[in-house]
């Protein structure tokens, strides 16, 4: 038994292959054996090195847009430090002026309106011991103002201007203070008079501490102020402050460490703002990250156990089969001269392998231009970008070779309600969600059909689509992945498709019916499939928009009128569906009626939602009717409380007295008799309540008046010019133009050039 394994272990060492295995083997599990014993430190060092980069990048970026939130609340605190009505007030006697309170709360709301991070702003006089702010208005003395326990901070400043410190709110200040306040001196003549206090919101201004959301990762994020004390905290794990107190005492120059706290590992970062002196600590638990490096090296250790044993079971095969032709060659060539053969001979199969590696690479790559270029091809032809129906022609055979004659559809794939899906998730998301939903839709169609995904940015999407087969309902499987993507991804998308098309050059013709088709989700709704065939019969008509209608909105807002501003927008609507049969039309109506409503807007800017730039093409006709609701609702509320106020009343004489009067010369002193006050308060009280002046009010009122008559009457320009109160024609044209940007006999051709095309 012994001398047959002698003699069998001696034939096949004899054969270079053999040797070749068996030296592989051992090297391989060498190798490996070396990386078990060395990974765990490796792992550890680059896990290290890996997660404190970004944790110092973040802490630095979370600094940066703190600090830049405190000194663009600073500004604003010097702002109103340097500002001469706060002068007057710290100076004055008597300190209950309207007019300077006015001018104060006018100021301090505007900077509370300009900055999202500033919450409230105080003004204490510290000779008089009288505060005055926003919201809680004026107050002589501290014991009528809710929130004045802060005042002592006087002894805080030192030759310091300001102090940022975080306080605790009285009970029932909590919506006007806040814990993290900026104070200000407020210096007249080398004195020290007054403080701002600057109450910063504390969600906004620490909303980026939190940390990235890292698998199996116990993390948490400090800011502590100057004397040690914790300002703020996020973490997702337990730790307490002889932690966080042990941590930064063992901070090594650079901020960071690695430290060892109750047995567990820490990585500890601290960076030190330059602008409030708060440190911002980052400490991560290390100990499930290390396990897991643990966990590798055992791997990899066993995994060298079983290359050695692998190997070994490859040198019998090799040496049953595999190497059983290598020696039947060697035994043929055995009768010539050996001495003039090469006993290595060619490596074939390392160059085999090298060749179906290279291979398989550059098919990779032909498949992924290819999809590209053919993506490209197709928004090329939706943009207008390629028209020539050679290159056209040229550029399909060449990336779609493989498709047949058959005809091609095209389907487009829109977001319902985009608008409110685009503030929902971030740019990266929406990217990543877009991918998501092409690969759907390419998986759920790939086995019956030919597909081709093009990204028409925004909300849409174009699907190219062959079958492979006849008697396909394309309908159906479209219906089927609507209904996969709003599972899977959590909303509802919508899909126009077009009419089958043989010819190459008409596929653009076919996006266009696709897009159109999509349109008619504004009257079907959201998550549906409209083919074009169904709604290609609507007739086309110019949009008219009834300003009639518009106005009776307007009048209905200003008036106050709640119930009658709905029904009206209900009326709108009900208009949409009755008489606006095709999308385009309904939705420049219904744009229209948006603007119309932002024009109120823009008089109270705490009624403003959003801007008439919002895109309704991506909305049913029901969610349009219950945005427009939810748009007049406050604002009707708003002009309801303006039209029982004093100077509201006022203001709506004076712009009757200008209404009567265009035609004559009358200026602010006529407009003020005519409502019994000085032409001063007239002129305070109109800016108040419109937000212009008088005399631009009037002037716009005159030359609204002047376009009508241009456009409706024959009278010479010389003629509208005095009717609408200008004595001379040269003044009247250069307000005109000013007004319009056009001379008004320009204007009047080019009105009346447009209402004769639309009638035609």
């Amino acid at each position: 038994m012994t001398q047959s394994l002698k003699k069998w272990l001696k034939y096949n060492l004899a054969h270079t292959q053999t040797r070749l295995v068996l030296i592989l083997t051992i090297s391989v599990f060498l190798i490996i054996l070396a990386v078990s014993l060395t990974s765990y430190y490796t792992s550890k060092s680059v896990l290290q090195e890996e997660l404190s980069e970004p944790q110092r990048q973040m802490l630095q970026l979370n600094m940066n847009v703190i600090d830049d939130a405190i000194k663009e609340s600073d500004k604003a605190a010097i702002q109103v430090a340097l500002n001469a009505n706060i002068y007057k007030f710290l100076t004055s006697e008597v300190q209950n002026s309207y007019g300077n309170i006015s001018d104060i709360y006018q100021l301090l709301s505007t900077l509370i309106g300009n900055s999202k991070y500033i919450k409230s702003i105080y003004v204490y006089d510290m000779t008089k011991g009288s505060f005055i702010a926003i919201p809680q208005g004026y107050s002589s003395n501290k014991l009528n103002f809710d929130d004045s326990d802060w005042i002592n901070v006087v002894d805080e400043f030192g030759d310091g201007m300001t102090v940022i410190k975080k306080r605790q709110v009285p009970e029932g200040a909590g919506r006007k203070g806040s814990e993290v306040t900026l104070f200000r001196k407020i210096m007249i003549q080398g004195q020290f008079k007054g403080i701002v206090t600057v109450n910063l919101k504390d969600e906004e201004l620490f909303a980026k501490l939190n940390p990235p959301v890292l698998n199996n990762l116990n993390r948490m994020r400090y800011i502590i102020d100057e004397h040690d004390e914790i300002l703020y905290a996020v973490s997702n794990y337990d730790f307490d402050q002889e932690s966080i107190r042990q941590a930064l005492a063992q901070l090594r120059e650079d901020g960071s460490s690695d430290i060892t706290h109750q047995n567990r590992k820490l990585l500890v970062n601290q960076l030190v703002s330059p602008v409030t002196g708060w440190k911002y600590v980052s400490i991560v638990v290390q100990d499930s990250l290390l396990a897991k490096s643990k966990k590798v090296r055992n791997v990899v250790l066993t995994v060298s156990v079983a290359a050695l044993a692998l190997g070994c079971a490859t040198i019998f095969y090799i040496n049953a089969a595999a190497f059983r032709p290598a020696r039947r060659l060697m035994q043929l060539f055995s009768n010539y001269d050996r001495k003039s053969m090469n006993p290595e001979g060619i490596d074939l199969e390392k160059l085999a392998g090298e060749l179906l590696s290279n291979h398989a690479h550059l098919s990779q790559l032909v498949r992924e231009t290819m999809s590209e270029a053919s993506s490209k091809l197709l928004y090329d032809m939706y943009t207008g970008n390629l028209t020539g129906k050679r290159d056209i022609e040229e550029k399909w055979h060449r990336y779609f070779g493989e498709w047949s004659s058959e005809p091609v559809t095209v389907a487009v794939i829109s977001i319902d309600r985009y608008e409110d899906w685009s503030r929902k998730y971030t740019g990266d998301d929406q990217s990543l969600l877009k991918f998501a939903m092409a690969n759907i839709v390419a998986e759920l169609f790939e086995q019956r059909w030919r597909v081709v995904c093009a990204d028409f940015g925004k909300d849409k999407m174009a699907i190219l689509l062959q079958p492979l087969e006849a008697g396909i309902v394309l309908e159906r499987k479209l219906e089927e992945a609507i209904e996969v993507v709003s599972r899977l991804l959590k909303f509802s998308v919508s899909v126009g498709v077009s009419t089958p098309q043989t010819e190459v050059a008409r596929l653009r013709q076919a996006m266009l019916e696709a897009e159109n088709a999509l349109n008619y989700r504004l009257y079907q709704g959201y998550g549906q499939v409209i083919p074009f065939h169904e709604v290609s019969g609507h007739e086309v008509r110019e949009t008219v928009v009834d300003e009639g209608k518009l106005e009776e909105l307007s009048q209905l807002i200003e008036s106050g009128d709640e119930t009658g501003s709905l029904e009206a927008v209900e009326r709108l609507i009900s208009d949409v569906r009755s008489q606006y049969g095709y999308p385009s039309a309904a939705l420049t109506f219904l744009r229209a009626v948006l603007e119309r409503i932002e024009q109120l807007w823009q008089a109270d800017d705490e009624c403003a939602e959003g801007s008439a730039v919002e895109r309704y093409d991506t909305f049913h006709l029901g969610d349009i009717q219950e945005d427009l609701c939810k748009r007049v609702q406050p604002l009707v509320q708003r002009f309801h409380k303006l039209i029982q106020s004093k100077d509201f009343i006022t203001c709506h004489r004076m712009i009757d007295y200008m209404k009567q009067h265009l035609s004559e010369t009358i200026g602010i002193p006529e407009i003020a008799d005519d409502v019994g006050i000085s032409s001063s308060l007239a002129s305070q009280i109109f800016k108040q309540e419109t937000g212009e002046t008088i005399y631009n009010y009037l002037t716009r009122l005159r030359l609204e008046r002047a376009a009508d008559l241009l456009l409706k009457t024959e009278n010479k320009i010389s003629d509208i010019a005095v009717m609408v109160g200008y004595q001379h024609e040269n003044s009247f044209i250069r307000s005109f133009r000013k007004f319009k940007n056009i001379t008004p006999g320009k204007y009047r051709d080019m009105m009346r050039t447009r209402t004769d095309a639309m009638l035609e």
